[in-house]
């Protein structure tokens, strides 16, 4: 029979004019894994921080109860040293330091005061064995992909002896492959007697690990599943507080000429000079059309939006971009934007938004002429327009002025998405749009690209989500290697014609 392991009883958090959470109640047993959903902003992440002393004792209200003791963290250290490990959704590692430092940092073992790294390396193998990874402990992190970075964090999370672990969002970043084995690891640990909380998007995920799920809607519990309730309409009515029949939304195209066109693009590594990424792509997208771009991780779809999009990416760039049938100079972000071509990023904290200004600043940002009256920007018309955009894409902020950094992941895409539409791009290029954010939010933007084709845009959507391209557009390309290896339209595609298309190179359009 299981023992309850951790309780959080009336959990309120406020911030500046928000309650974050408001009484919120988690009960999670030994040896489960429990996962948390709700929409961007419902409170999940701020409750681990509760949990975890990321946010300390006496600035929240309610109580933490781990093995029937009351616990007060004062920080994230008194949560470790009693078992509790928090893995963030942004990875907490130093890329040009080792696997062996990162996993010890703050932590090394050493011999009267000096650092002992053969004792320190020699451990970091054994741990790595225990999370599938047959890495050197020397390697630098730089030099290693996202899922193998992740698995270093889980190992990091053993070396100081965890028994409840806290995974947000682990594989948001991650291809399938990764992420299957990272759920693997998780059932794995569940075996020897581990617990684990899953906060997760991805409900096909919750359903297959997750013993009990706990959905928080708007900063309050709505209900606990036990495993045998579980099913992925529940969870969504619950999340959203109403059913969503359908995951897509109905559009009829009005699809025209053809407004953007790709022909024999070619790229070359920015550090490997002899490294060919990108091998001759042809493509082109029509008026009103949303086209897909499919492949696995490692094609080269973000390489060859970046490379498109004022060569961000890569060098001895060849090939042609023409625009309404003349070609166009698209050598930098600057001369992209001019001649209509805007590009989301998939990486929206780094890339896409300054996450320590406000929004409105951030929604103004590639359109400053926009704004500005002889070369001065006017601040009424500047608040005039984030306020627009805010109600236009259902911005959920105090207001205009609430940090960027302080927003939701799905509410932080909705601000880069903004930015981008205030500039009237003719094209616009979405990369994993809908990466890391909850079913509600997704529904959104796949409603706003819908708007945008009805308007006449020209939308190339990349994304890993299979599903989600099925869903949103009206032909897709399939990639693989650098190169265009398939092409369908999206009534007659299927999961298995595009992953056909990968493997064999089979579905070119004649």
């Amino acid at each position: 029979m299981s023992s309850t392991i951790l309780e959080m009883r009336d959990i309120t958090k406020t911030f500046p004019g928000v309650k974050a959470l408001s009484n919120v109640n988690l009960r999670v047993e030994e040896g489960d894994i429990h996962a948390i959903v709700g929409e961007n902003g419902a409170g999940k992440s701020t409750l681990m921080k509760v949990l975890s002393g990321v946010y300390p004792a006496g600035t929240y209200d309610g109580k933490i109860i781990y093995r029937g003791q009351e616990c007060q963290f004062k920080g994230i250290h008194d949560s470790e040293r009693i078992g509790i490990v928090i893995i963030h959704q942004e990875l907490a590692l130093v890329p040009m330091l080792s696997i062996a430092e990162n996993i010890f940092l703050g932590n090394e073992q050493a011999k009267f005061g000096i650092i002992d790294w053969n004792a320190n390396e020699t451990r970091t193998r054994a741990l790595l064995k225990k999370v599938g990874l047959n890495e050197d402990p020397k390697t630098l992190i730089t030099n290693i992909g996202v899922g193998k970075q992740q698995l270093v964090e889980i190992a990091k999370a053993l070396s100081k002896q965890v028994q409840l672990l806290i995974l947000d969002e682990p594989t948001a970043s991650l291809s399938e492959k990764d992420s299957q084995a990272l759920l693997d690891l998780l059932l794995e640990f569940k075996k020897q007697g581990m617990t684990s909380i899953l906060i997760s998007h991805k409900l096909n995920e919750i359903s297959r690990v997750a013993d009990q799920v706990t959905v928080i809607r708007d900063g309050q519990t709505i209900e606990t599943l036990a495993k045998k309730d579980v099913s992925e309409d529940r969870i969504i009515t619950s999340m959203v507080g109403r059913a969503l029949d359908d995951r897509y939304p109905a559009r009829e195209p009005n699809i025209g000429d053809v407004v953007f066109e790709v022909k024999n693009w070619s790229v070359f590594h920015p550090v490997h000079s002899d490294r060919q990424v990108i091998k001759g792509i042809a493509l082109d997208v029509r008026r009103g059309e949303v086209v897909g771009i499919a492949g696995l991780m490692g094609a080269g779809r973000t390489e060859f939006a970046m490379s498109l999009f004022g060569r961000s990416y890569g060098r001895n760039i060849t090939g042609e971009v023409k625009l309404g049938g003349k070609p166009i100079n698209l050598s930098t972000v600057g001369r992209a934007v001019d001649q209509g071509v805007a590009y989301v990023t998939e990486d929206r904290k780094t890339y896409g938004l300054n996450l320590i200004d406000h929004i409105k600043h951030n929604i103004t940002l590639a359109n400053l002429h926009g704004v500005s009256r002889h070369r001065v920007i006017d601040d009424l018309r500047e608040l005039d327009v984030a306020n627009e955009y805010r109600k236009t894409t259902n911005i959920r902020a105090s207001s205009v002025y609430q940090l960027t950094g302080n927003l939701s992941g799905g509410n932080q895409q909705k601000v880069v998405l903004s930015k981008w539409l205030f500039a009237n791009p003719q094209v616009l290029i979405l990369d994993e749009p809908t990466r890391g954010i909850d079913v509600g939010a997704k529904y959104e933007i796949y409603t706003i690209i819908a708007r945008l084709a009805a308007e006449g845009k020209a939308i190339l959507v990349i994304s890993s989500e299979m599903p989600e391209l099925l869903g949103i557009t009206d032909r897709i390309y399939v990639m693989n290697e650098g190169q265009i290896v398939g092409e369908m339209a999206t009534a007659d595609a299927s999961q298995e014609k595009i992953m056909r298309a990968i493997v064999r190179g089979e579905g070119k359009a004649a």
